[in-house]
């Protein structure tokens, strides 16, 4: 009979924590930088906050790389909890309908607005 090998839980759980731990660091340390150099508004929905409610408003990266912290902040912008959900689920979204997030190409084709300055001329 051969003999079941238990997993080092203690081990993992050592790691699990240690990665946490650093990651938990290294957030703390640019929403910290970002705080201080942006407004703390929301850059989509325009939402401002203060106070008790500044734990609402998140670093999102604009790259998606957790690791690209310039110290000018060229790659965050402020989001509130939903905005930043709302950004992220886009991408899955996007990621489902087979376009990458740089791919610009229009699913619509109808132009509503295509002929509203000869309307307009019309109108006068």
């Amino acid at each position: 009979m051969a003999k079941r090998t238990t997993p080092d839980h203690s081990r993992l759980d050592r790691v699990v924590a240690e990665a946490r731990r650093q990651s938990e660091e290294r957030e703390a340390t640019y929403r910290e930088r970002a705080l201080k150099l942006f407004p703390w508004i929301c850059g989509r929905c325009g939402r401002e906050f203060s106070g008790v409610r500044l734990r609402e408003l998140t670093v999102h990266h604009k790259d998606h790389n957790h690791d690209n912290n310039p110290l000018d902040g060229s790659n965050w912008e402020l989001l509130c909890l939903y905005c930043h959900e709302n950004e992220h689920a886009r991408l899955l979204d996007e990621a489902v309908r087979g376009r990458g997030a740089g791919d610009q190409t229009s699913v619509a084709t109808h132009n509503p607005f295509a002929d509203l300055q000869a309307m307009l001329k019309r109108k006068e």
